[in-house]
């Protein structure tokens, strides 16, 4: 792909999984999806839909080797609210940074760094440690050199992250069984804690990001209102609350731009599929 520019790359990447998508088992996964979220929705705008979202994931992996392309600096990236990333890095507080897997999710990691906000950036590491590397490889081109991988020692480095003055950004929208049960397009979900935990754990509020796709392999990422977790005195509930608000807001970008998130992930628990009627 690095012998591509951006444009051809990405077209190419579309074109792959909008061909190849629809012949994988994962297929399935992704119109179950689309009806869980989308349930008044006519079957050919579904079917239609789900080969859009396709033709997104597939830029989307063909852009991750030229993020070092994708930049402000480029043309490529327009930010929305720069001043909020400003305050944040001139203001001495770090804060907690949430999103999705939206459209290129990585730009917004991007424009964090570019935006001089000292954060740590989490991942999950690929289960091939080839591609692990490859994907370590891209970010570092970009400017991306903090990492936390998630569990255990991953929580340990964002304690120790946000003791430092360094925010942090996670992602939110994957399943995550222990976590609490929250609402997502009127279906339940378990969300991961964490970003809840560590906003209140350090009094600082949780700053919603999100991007879109624009034509040409550009992107806008917008720097939204700040969700703050006011302590009520009932830690867990006011947990429960920071993850409902944080699913919220992802379940509100995705309604905005459908196509640009990323369907290919079995996000709801298995009895929200077994309850799935039969497609007419």
């Amino acid at each position: 792909m690095r012998l591509l520019d951006v444009d051809r790359a990405s077209n190419l990447g579309g074109w792959l999984l909008r061909t190849l998508g629809p012949l994988t088992g994962t297929h399935k996964t992704v119109v179950s999806n689309l009806r869980i979220a989308f349930p008044d929705m006519p079957a050919a705008e579904r079917k239609a839909l789900a080969l859009e979202a396709w033709d997104r994931v597939g830029r989307t992996f063909a852009e991750t080797p030229l993020l070092d392309r994708i930049t402000v600096d480029s043309g490529r990236l327009e930010v929305v609210g720069l001043e909020r990333f400003h305050a944040i890095r001139d203001g001495g507080k770090p804060v907690v940074f949430v999103s999705g897997h939206l459209a290129c999710f990585e730009t917004m990691a991007s424009v964090i760094l570019a935006s001089g906000v000292p954060c740590q950036i989490t991942y999950r590491a690929a289960n091939n440690p080839y591609v692990d590397a490859q994907i370590r490889e891209a970010r570092a081109r970009y400017g991306v050199k903090l990492f936390a991988p998630k569990g255990g020692d991953g929580a340990r480095e964002l304690l120790h992250g946000l003791q430092r003055g360094e925010s942090v950004a996670l992602m939110n929208d994957q399943k995550f069984s222990e976590g609490p049960e929250v609402q997502f397009f009127g279906q339940p979900v378990n969300a991961a804690p964490g970003p809840s935990r560590l906003a209140l754990r350090f009094g600082t509020v949780l700053q919603p990001i999100s991007v879109v796709r624009l034509p040409r392999a550009r992107f806008r990422v917008t720097a939204h209102e700040p969700i703050e977790i006011t302590p009520s005195g009932d830690r867990q509930a006011d947990i429960t609350r920071g993850v409902q608000a944080i699913t919220t807001f992802v379940e509100d970008r995705v309604r905005e731009v459908p196509a640009d998130w990323f369907w290919v992930h079995k996000r709801w628990p298995q009895k929200v599929y077994d309850a799935l009627p039969p497609e007419a």
